[in-house]
């Protein structure tokens, strides 16, 4: 009897702590969208729908907020201070394009002293100033 050769595709894939050998050639990656929506205007559209909950007697208040999303009560001021902000710049937070890769070039550290400014007209103009940095860096 001769000696027989077989050849087969295989690849390995991890299952929690074992490794198995499937027959067949490896998968090709998924490729994922990249896009992410900016964190910064995900916490935009959080305060809104907390401040509608809270309208709504569906919560109680702020530190019920806090209580059910597992966070501080500072931490909900934080994120409830984006409503200080002008309605167009709310506006323009929601919309803010995708971030494609690295980290967000706009976020809530930003915007914390915009929002503080209690004069409408100086929020725009420091937004202004973000945002013209932030489309000058890329």
């Amino acid at each position: 009897m001769h000696g027989m050769t077989v050849t087969k595709a295989v690849h390995f894939t991890a299952g929690g702590s074992h490794r198995r050998m499937r027959s067949g050639p490896k998968p090709e990656p998924k490729v994922e969208n990249r896009e992410r929506v900016p964190r910064v205007a995900r916490l935009m559209a959080l305060a809104i729908r907390i401040d509608g909950l809270i309208a709504s007697g569906a919560i109680r208040d702020q530190a019920e907020a806090a209580h059910v999303g597992h966070v501080t009560r500072a931490r909900m001021t934080q994120i409830l201070n984006l409503l200080h902000l002008a309605p167009d710049i709310q506006v323009a937070v929601l919309n803010l394009p995708p971030t494609t890769h690295g980290h967000d070039p706009i976020v809530e550290r930003h915007l914390r002293p915009i929002a503080a400014e209690v004069d409408w007209e100086r929020q725009r103009e420091a937004w202004s100033a973000i945002r013209h940095l932030w489309m000058n860096s890329g």
